[in-house]
């Protein structure tokens, strides 16, 4: 019997010393932080071609924020539900700053607040492209050199470290 206590502090002591710190490195927290961008983004992509639905978070209709919010949602990270909302979490970065899975928010129709957002799908000097939810074409890729995008961007928000 104490031989088989021992064996088991032993194991436990063994599997559990991998990291003496609990600490995950720079590059581990980089690479972590890639494989969530990336599952999001593959998240939010797959809904491509479902239609626009005011108030939609399902894959029977989207609408921008409910996009955005469920797809947060399914990595376990809550945002608020409204576009105007979504643009206070986080921090405001400049747009050349821009980096995939960051989120994206404009100002349409001439709007006085913030009505619309995407997530950054790519992001390089010239260009950005986004995944949301248009009125028009439901979930599609977007991009700022899209003359409606590039009058109607507002800020860049960085919600993921």
């Amino acid at each position: 019997m104490k031989r088989i206590i021992i064996f088991l502090f032993l194991a436990v002591a063994f599997t559990s010393c991998k990291s003496t710190s609990g600490v995950a490195t720079k590059s581990e927290s980089k690479k972590e932080n890639r494989a969530l961008v990336n599952t999001l983004i593959e998240k939010a992509t797959d809904n491509i071609g479902v239609r626009y639905k005011a108030g939609g978070t399902t894959r029977s209709g989207f609408d921008c924020s409910g996009l955005v919010y469920t797809t947060f949602q399914s990595e376990n990270i809550t945002l608020p539900r409204a576009s105007y909302e979504q643009a206070k979490i986080g921090k405001v970065i400049p747009l050349n700053d821009a980096r995939k899975g960051d989120l994206i928010f404009f100002k349409t129709n001439k709007s006085r607040q913030i009505n619309h957002v995407g997530l950054i799908t790519e992001a390089n000097s010239d260009e950005i492209k986004f995944v949301h939810s248009s009125t028009s074409k439901g979930v599609i890729i977007s991009s700022t050199k899209e003359a409606y995008y590039k009058n109607a961007f507002e800020q860049v928000n960085r919600i993921l470290p």
